[in-house]
């Protein structure tokens, strides 16, 4: 039997995993790591949500969320590669780690990512939304409204699956209809940009708002990696310097209708 080819990219940017969590999809991006390795892995902040942690209930440590750490430690054991974990705000527990570096790990609060004669600052977000820097209180009252709407998302999603229809994320449809959450965006997409700028950076690499992207803002390039709770999104470098949004979504979806209608793949690449 013929093993699966790893497909190789230079970088590879995950954030918001939220492990721990029963909506974190742990085996979708377990499976994801597996099919690729690279020079550098960041962990761009929410990979383990300790506010989650902290609370009794249902969704606790899984087996599955342990065998995330695994395959890390694999692409570190077999590839050589570079691990760099940025805090985040959900994981805010490792804050009086940062900086430590031992072997290929890194733990910081902040990035910078160069190659090919580019300079990117990598940091997770959470630094420019007031409500969770400065009203953690009121962050995690938010956080108990956007776990029950992903309750309600994924029974829906149940019922959307025996009818054979595609995966739908609710909360990413809410964010494109409400105009405080495209305001929130637009205003922490600028900022960013602004902070790149202010680090002499060509880019910007950040997450925590859950909306992946590729795009110039100012003369910046903005990048935001998406989450792995509804999106399944991530960031891939290419060699030439090339950045794409990679949507485990759509790469089943394709996988899907190839099997029913033979229909071409289309091009995930975001310009």
């Amino acid at each position: 039997m013929q093993a699966n080819i790893q497909k190789f990219y230079p970088t590879i940017v995950i954030s918001d995993v939220h492990l721990g969590t029963e909506h974190s999809k742990t085996t979708e991006l377990t499976d994801f790591l597996r099919s690729v390795n690279c020079e550098k892995l960041i962990l761009n902040g929410d990979i383990v949500d300790g506010w989650h942690l902290q609370k009794g209930g249902k969704g606790k440590w899984k087996h599955k969320h342990t065998e995330f750490f695994k395959v890390i430690m694999k692409m570190m054991e077999n590839h050589n590669t570079q691990i760099i974990y940025v805090r985040g705000n959900h994981d805010d527990f490792i804050d009086h780690l940062a900086p430590l570096t031992f072997d290929n790990l890194s733990i910081v609060k902040d990035h910078f990512h160069e190659r090919n004669g580019k300079k990117y600052y990598v940091v997770h977000g959470d630094v420019f939304d007031n409500i969770t820097s400065n009203m953690v209180w009121l962050a995690k009252l938010g956080d108990v409204g956007y776990t029950f709407l992903l309750w309600v998302n994924r029974i829906y999603n149940i019922y959307r699956a025996k009818r054979g229809l595609n995966y739908f994320s609710l909360s990413q449809k809410i964010k494109q209809k409400v105009k405080s959450a495209v305001s929130y965006i637009s205003d922490f997409e600028n900022e960013l940009a602004t902070l790149a700028k202010a680090r002499h950076a060509d880019g910007i690499i950040c997450g925590h708002i859950h909306q992946s992207a590729n795009t110039m803002i100012n003369g910046i390039h903005y990048l935001n990696s998406g989450d792995w709770v509804e999106s399944m999104t991530a960031l891939l470098e290419h060699e030439d310097g090339t950045w794409e949004v990679y949507n485990h979504v759509s790469e089943a979806e394709q996988h899907t209708h190839q099997k029913r209608k033979s229909i071409p793949l289309y091009d995930l690449k975001v310009s």
